[in-house]
């Protein structure tokens, strides 16, 4: 076979003499082997899609009612995929991750719950959740404060807190808290990411921000 460079004509030569260097290169070499890669491949694929899933809820791309039975599905499936991948190589999700350089931490999140982010919190997780709540009302003020009023650089955390605090059994359905957060939520639906709230709204969303944080404290005892 012949190919051409610079103009001229060059012979590129096989080795002839050791066929085995041609030949298709597999990962497996038997019905057994070809089996635990299509494992490993279906376990490294759903939780490419369980990362892609919260990103798309915190984006809120998708409704919650479909994240949560999404977000389900993928966490029985993930189960039962490590299920048929477990070994001592394998001994946990984080270290298969690890090994595949599988940077997924929204999903990695997601299996340690164990539950889709909109499942009501047991008392159990009590403590993190309060912790999570004053951590983002903090957060909001100071951005306010240090006059951060665009839509992409207080949704996050405010669809964060608003989530946060629906998921609190211990809350009751009308604490005024949830309804000025989630009043704020909507507000910010309204706008494009690059969209500022004016002199108003942020005074206002600060003051309602406040009083929902000292209401939520009240509620501790």
């Amino acid at each position: 076979m012949y190919s051409v460079g610079g103009g001229r004509r060059h012979e590129r030569r096989y080795d002839t003499s050791r066929p085995e260097l041609h030949e298709e290169v597999r990962l497996f070499k038997n019905a057994r082997e070809r089996e635990k890669y299509d494992n490993m491949a279906d376990l490294f694929a759903l939780i490419q899609t369980l990362q892609c899933l919260e990103k798309a809820y915190i984006k809120d791309a998708v409704t919650a009612r479909d994240y949560t039975d999404y977000c389900s599905k993928l966490l029985a499936q993930i189960s039962a995929a490590f299920n048929l991948v477990k070994s001592a190589t394998y001994k946990d999700i984080p270290t298969f991750m690890r090994e595949y350089y599988l940077d997924c931490p929204a999903a990695l999140q997601r299996i340690e719950e164990g539950k889709p982010i909109t499942v009501k919190d047991n008392q159990g997780n009590i403590s993190k959740s309060v912790a999570d709540v004053i951590s983002l009302y903090i957060t909001l003020c100071d951005k306010l404060q240090m006059d951060m009023r665009a839509k992409d650089e207080l949704y996050t955390d405010l669809k964060c807190l608003a989530d946060v605090l629906d998921r609190m059994s211990s809350l009751p359905s009308d604490f005024d808290g949830k309804v000025k957060v989630l009043f704020w939520v909507k507000e910010l639906d309204k706008l494009s990411a690059a969209d500022t709230l004016d002199d108003e709204q942020t005074r206002q969303m600060v003051f309602d921000l406040e009083s929902s944080r000292e209401a939520f404290v009240r509620t501790l005892g």
